[in-house]
């Protein structure tokens, strides 16, 4: 007997160890997790044990590197050649960002189901159909031809393996305890993905499919009249006017077929995220100084670790701060002694889809041109734990991936059936250059040099330069199309459906030192229709981008802080708008009590999106459960079965205020007839009950940061490692875009003049280190709109009691 409890002892404690050191399903390998030896213990960082002094002797460096630490753990890099400057970045973000770069690289490339098993095989399918890795490639091999680029490349992944390599397992970020996995060796290709993947989030969306369904369905007059292809109200980026310093191309004409073919039904399915950004700039004549200054706020998902990463590099012949993303080298967002540059996304019309023809069910040919073309299978093998491999045959024609070629729910309601994609992410282009140059430039024509090579995604980079130049180019690759291509499913048999070239770079939208002493952008239309090529039909709504231009205009000897106070607004010009009318729709007199309250509240209110206001919290709700109800009928999917999608906020806004008697006012779905009246009073109360019952009865607690309740995840949404319900007002479709889970990700000013200025914040810390004391310790700052001075030094000697640590790194 007592060798027989011996010996289930002994399995039992065999079974138990094991069980504790491997992971199961979405469960940790706790024992592994909590052992102290190498668990989740060793990744705390006591306050103060950060080294102020400390040599690093590192295999791979040419010559020393001096390392300046700030009070913030911003690395200051001091390099004597361009290898050693990017080696070291590639060390130090490695250092604080691994677990983040190397997270995000796998849901780039379609490699999450190798980490936590089949949950996320479908989101591994997708990225792959959509072609990420196949763009990144693409670029990769341009970026690796080029002697400068290839070099920053190199130089960062062989940093980044330098610091990988100095791990043992008890020194792994604690994310790959969790997860139980090992961080991979880097190359350059990762960095390729990253950008492909900020190409995804701020241009891998299109409407073609929503608005093919809706011309099928309604005809091209409706189509017309709700989706037109230029906004009652619209203050674009480049002034209507500004005049053209080239001779444009002519557009291609447009196929005779097109008109019939609107008229087609096309497949159902379609998204469309509101990620935003602002960026300005004043000229010396609006500054106290007399010289630019220049402000950048992207507004991106809030996360932690934050998606951006402060540094700066200086090595002959460059010295820059900024910002950049984990993984990313150079700096993306900044400035150096000279100029300052920023960026918002264009939201110009890049991915477009093809309806095409095969010549059977083995999908093998299509029809084009006159001819039965080859379809190309890519085979994509995908690793998932815990199983085995499976294996997802891809198709490419000539325009790019066929992202769904079966019967199947698409990961994104917006991905039609057997369709193919052109978009530009999949182009060869060199952006990295593009930044290496931005980071070394001092002059306007060095700033539009460095545009040049740029391709994807599209952004808005705005310029200001010491010698008191500013501008803004709407910039990147942009199709050469006749107007409205792209904006409905294009006939994938004819080749006049095809892109037919770019429009020279030269010739992107553009304006430098307008008279009106400022530039601006906020994702709104680029240009007026005075421009000679089409570039889309839908952006962004007007008011942020309005807003941010009369403040400027009013503008007089402006500081760094008149543009941070601006990146801050919180009035929200279409509630500025839209609530006297919704007020007058109501008769108070015929309201209960609750509704009534809730009317005067709104009466009173100033339309400032501020925390501790109850005006937004009823407005978004009144106005927004009004919108649901003019359109739910008409468009939405459940009364039509069919994937489309509503107007506008522009078309939206002018039925409300001028079109009483239109016919999409009436519920179709009920026997009474609909009044703009009746629906206003039934959305009031609508707002007036959902609010009652999450908070009570009218009263403090419906304050906006309640409601709105912004968060800051983890970025693999780890419960415990966020930042939740923060008090801070803003929202979408304000300057201050701070929405529940959206906001500025990094909020930058910049002053030019004799000796550079600068102030920022992001929503995070440098460190990815959840114990680090660095992790979250600038979003207290950032909640309060306030900014940080950016500590700029000009040489790796130079005194400041804000740096206190010093660190060599030397050659092995």
């Amino acid at each position: 007997m007592k060798w027989i409890k011996a010996i289930l002892a002994t399995a039992l404690t065999l079974t138990l160890t094991w069980v504790l050191n491997t992971k199961q399903g979405d469960i940790p390998p706790f024992g592994k997790f909590l052992t102290p030896f190498r668990g989740f213990w060793r990744n705390a960082e006591p306050t103060g044990a950060f080294p102020t002094s400390r040599t690093l002797t590192i295999a791979g460096l040419q010559q020393p590197v001096q390392v300046r630490f700030d009070d913030k753990h911003v690395p200051h890099i001091f390099a004597q050649n361009d290898h050693d400057l990017y080696f070291a970045q590639g060390y130090l973000t490695a250092q604080d960002r691994l677990w983040q770069m190397d997270f995000v690289t796998h849901v780039a490339a379609g490699r999450l189901s190798e980490i936590v098993g089949p949950a996320r095989l479908e989101t591994d399918r997708f990225f792959r159909r959509m072609g990420l890795k196949f763009g990144a490639e693409k670029s990769l091999a341009a970026m690796l031809a080029n002697p400068t680029t290839r070099t920053v490349l190199t130089s960062y992944s062989a940093g980044v393996n330098a610091y990988i390599q100095s791990l043992a397992p008890k020194d792994y970020p604690f994310e790959y305890k969790l997860l139980d996995y090992a961080p991979e060796p880097w190359e350059p290709l990762k960095c390729s993905l990253l950008l492909k993947y900020m190409a995804f989030d701020l241009s891998g969306r299109s409407d073609d499919l929503r608005l093919s369904n809706a011309l099928g369905k309604y005809g091209a007059a409706v189509v017309k009249d709700l989706f037109p292809d230029y906004p009652q109200r619209e203050d674009p980026i480049v002034p209507i006017g500004t005049p053209l310093d080239f001779r444009p191309l002519p557009a291609p004409p447009t196929p005779a077929s097109f008109e019939a073919a609107m008229s087609d039904k096309v497949p159902a399915r379609e998204p469309d995220p509101e990620l935003g950004s602002n960026n300005f700039a004043v000229d010396g004549r609006k500054s106290a100084s007399g010289f630019p200054i220049l402000a950048n706020d992207p507004h991106l998902q809030l996360n932690l670790p934050s998606i951006w990463y402060q540094v700066q590099l200086s090595a002959p012949g460059v010295n820059v701060y900024g910002v950049t993303i984990p993984g990313s080298p150079l700096v993306i967002i900044g400035f150096n002694e000279q100029v300052a540059w920023g960026v918002t996304n264009v939201a110009a019309d890049v991915m477009d889809w093809y309806q095409l023809k095969f010549r059977d069910a083995t999908q093998r040919e299509y029809w084009h041109d006159g001819r039965w073309k080859p379809v190309r299978r890519v085979v994509e093998r995908l690793v998932v734990r815990g199983q085995p491999d499976r294996y997802d045959t891809v198709l490419y024609t000539h325009h790019g991936p066929i992202v769904y070629d079966q019967d199947e729910k698409p990961f994104t309601a917006q991905t039609p059936i057997r369709h193919a994609m052109r978009w530009t992410a999949h182009d060869a282009a060199n952006e990295v250059l593009a930044f290496y140059n931005l980071n070394r430039a001092h002059t306007y024509q060095d700033y539009t040099t460095a545009l040049a090579s740029y391709g994807s995604p599209a952004q808005n980079f705005i310029f200001a330069s010491q010698q008191n130049d500013i501008a803004i180019w709407p910039n990147g690759r942009f199709p050469l199309k006749w107007r409205n291509q792209g904006k409905f499913i294009l006939d994938g048999t004819d080749p006049a459906y095809d892109w037919q070239g770019w429009i020279p770079q030269a010739q992107n939208p553009h304006v430098k030192n307008p008279a009106r002493g400022f530039v601006s952008s906020a994702n709104q239309f680029s240009t007026g229709p005075d421009y000679p090529y089409y570039l889309n039909w839908n952006y962004a709504s007007y008011e942020r981008g309005h807003r941010i231009n009369e403040r400027l205009a009013r503008m007089t000897k402006a500081t760094p802080d008149s543009l941070r106070v601006l990146q801050n607004d919180n009035l929200n010009l279409n509630a500025q708008l839209m609530l006297p009318r919704l007020l007058a729709l109501v008769q108070p007199q015929q309201l209960a009590a609750a509704p009534r309250r809730a009317y005067d509240e709104l009466s009173r209110w100033d339309y400032f999106y501020t925390a501790d206001a109850i005006g937004p919290s009823l407005f978004e709700l009144w106005y927004g459960d009004l919108v649901k109800r003019l359109w739910e009928d008409d468009f939405g999917q459940k009364a039509t079965g069919l994937e489309m999608r509503s107007p506008a906020r522009d078309r939206t806004n002018t039925l409300i205020l001028r079109e009483p008697t239109s016919r999409w006012i009436d519920d179709r779905r009920t026997p009474a007839k609909e009044t703009l009246e009746t629906l206003a009073r039934q959305s009031l109360q609508f707002a007036t009950d959902s609010l009652t019952r999450k908070f009570g009865p009218l009263g403090t607690d419906w304050r906006w940061a309640n409601q709105k309740s912004t968060d800051i995840l983890h970025l693999a949404q780890l419960p415990g490692f966020g930042r939740l319900d923060l008090n801070v007002g803003g929202g979408a479709g304000i300057v201050n875009a701070t929405s529940e889970r959206n906001g500025p990700s990094w909020r930058m000013v910049v002053a030019l003049g004799p000796q550079v200025k600068a102030y920022g914040v992001y929503p995070g810390g440098q460190s990815g280190n959840p114990g680090s004391a660095y992790y979250e310790n600038l979003v207290d700052t950032w909640s309060q709109g306030q900014l940080n001075e950016l500590i700029f030094l000009r040489s790796a000697t130079e005194k400041n009691p804000r740096v206190p640590a010093a660190w060599t790194l030397q050659q092995q």
